[in-house]
């Protein structure tokens, strides 16, 4: 199929000179955050009146509020640096084969193409603001299934996404990035399962930050409808710039009576990336919430995925694995509200510090009066192979009513001296024997995910930690 060729626009719409963008961006936004910039946003995205007046509205509580002090330092973080829309050729691609060829080649080194030959039921990319590529196998779309980028969903369900859009999981007002969020965010998955359908193989969405001092701000909704299950798997990364970038996501997943969602990610940002999502999921009676993440890489990770227990015998299972070296600090943990019954809540976080990293849980979780017979068990571990890196455990826990069981627990371990050196005896070399602790060390992280997430998890976990015991 031919390629339609379009003229390089340069920043900001101006044409000429010398900082024309590379043939597949027609538009790409002056640096910095304005009332100007958000309207041309939802003007370039020929946005129905309700979605600008959104964005607008976000945009004021982003100026009101203030930038969150209360976590890691984020005051390298200046949000008028940042270019916060980039469009790319306007199309989307039903084949692989459209696919340009310099985003064809990102996206095969990360593993796209392969990774849906092998077993996925559907997948979305996105290159920077837009997405460019998705596809639904056609059994799941005969059966309702819709699954496509939330721009998308924008134009052609409208009403669907009106209803749910940060109206009830996720508000703008909550915080100044949340606010940021709403009023720039472009790109992410609109997934909607409809009820008593059960989507046997995973759907996946990939998302690739790839300019400079940019930003990220991709909105995940996810509606799994009454007796309904699916499997949606996220991948992110980005290359190494020496500017501050920012990611800053939204998901929000409905899951209702009956249901079953599981959300997992794997994250390997560059280390000069700011990562600061929100991620908040509804589950009503006797629905079913799974969490499972890797962070790796960034500058600085806040991200505390939470779980709201709104209907009675509903249950949230947090699973999370973070990586903290040198010069970066993970923020991240989980939040359950139990606010029905018989609710019951499982989080096991456990992170890696090493050549003076900090990791840091910081958890919340709150049992409402008349939530009884809710059970909960918190369990935090750290693993530090040195003496120059942190790791923290803040668990906030409050709880209302009487007829509860709960249990934390939290432990800080070094990688043994004596069981590397006994390993080494048996043939491993040094590597290889930390390398084995430490993946007996993430194995209930591990074994949550499919086996190329798993491979690709230790993979990536083990070329961070490469030298890290001398």
């Amino acid at each position: 199929m031919a390629k339609t060729t379009i003229a390089p626009i340069a920043e900001h719409g101006r044409t000429g000179g010398s900082t024309a963008l590379p043939e597949r961006f027609i538009y790409r936004a002056k640096p910095g955050i304005s009332r100007e910039v958000v309207e041309t946003i939802s003007r370039m995205k020929n946005e129905p009146g309700w979605m600008r007046e959104f964005r607008l509205n976000a945009y004021e509580e982003f100026v009101r509020l203030p930038v969150p002090t209360w976590g890691p330092d984020l005051s390298g973080l200046d949000f008028q640096a940042i270019t916060y829309y980039q469009k790319t050729e306007e199309r989307r691609y039903k084949s692989w084969k459209e696919v340009p060829a310099d985003i064809k080649n990102t996206f095969e080194k990360i593993g796209v193409p392969q990774a849906e030959r092998a077993f996925l039921a559907g997948v979305i990319g996105q290159y920077e603001s837009e997405g460019f590529y998705q596809k639904l196998r056609g059994k799941w779309e005969e059966k309702g299934v819709i699954f496509c980028d939330t721009d998308t969903a924008v134009q052609k369900y409208p009403e669907m996404v009106k209803k749910y859009f940060m109206t009830e999981c996720i508000h703008a007002s909550e915080h100044k990035l949340a606010a940021l969020h709403g009023a720039v965010w472009s790109g992410g998955t609109f997934l909607y399962v409809p009820a008593g359908v059960h989507i046997d193989m995973p759907l996946q969405t990939y998302f690739r930050m790839n300019a400079r001092a940019s930003g990220q701000f991709e909105h995940t909704l996810i509606i799994v409808e009454e007796g309904a299950s699916v499997q949606y798997i996220e991948g992110c990364t980005a290359p190494l710039y020496h500017n501050n970038s920012l990611h800053a996501a939204v998901v929000e997943i409905f899951v209702k009576k009956g249901a079953r969602s599981r959300y997992t990610t794997i994250q390997n940002w560059s280390k000069d990336v700011y990562n600061l999502n929100t991620k908040r999921a509804i589950v009503e009676e006797d629905g079913i919430q799974e969490w499972v993440g890797g962070s790796l890489g960034s500058k600085v990770t806040m991200l505390y995925p939470c779980t709201v227990l709104k209907g009675r015998g509903s249950r949230a299972e947090h699973l999370n694995i973070a990586v903290a070296g040198p010069g970066q600090h993970k923020d991240t943990g989980a939040k359950v509200m139990h606010l029905a019954p018989d609710t019951s809540s499982n989080i096991v976080s456990k992170s890696i510090s090493f050549g003076g990293g900090i990791s840091t849980y910081r958890g919340l979780l709150k049992i409402v009066k008349g939530a009884k017979g809710s059970r909960s068990h918190v369990q935090c571990d750290a693993l530090m192979p040195d003496n120059i890196s942190q790791s923290n455990t803040i668990p906030y826990i409050k709880v209302n009513e009487e007829d509860v069981t709960l249990g934390h627990e939290a432990k800080v371990g070094r990688i043994s001296e004596d069981l590397v050196f006994y390993l080494m005896s048996r043939g491993l070399t040094e590597q290889e024997a930390i390398n084995l602790v430490v993946q007996g060390f993430m194995e209930p992280i591990a074994k949550s995910l499919p086996l190329e997430y798993a491979v690709e998890l230790n993979r990536l976990i083990s070329m961070e930690m490469e030298g890290s015991l001398g």
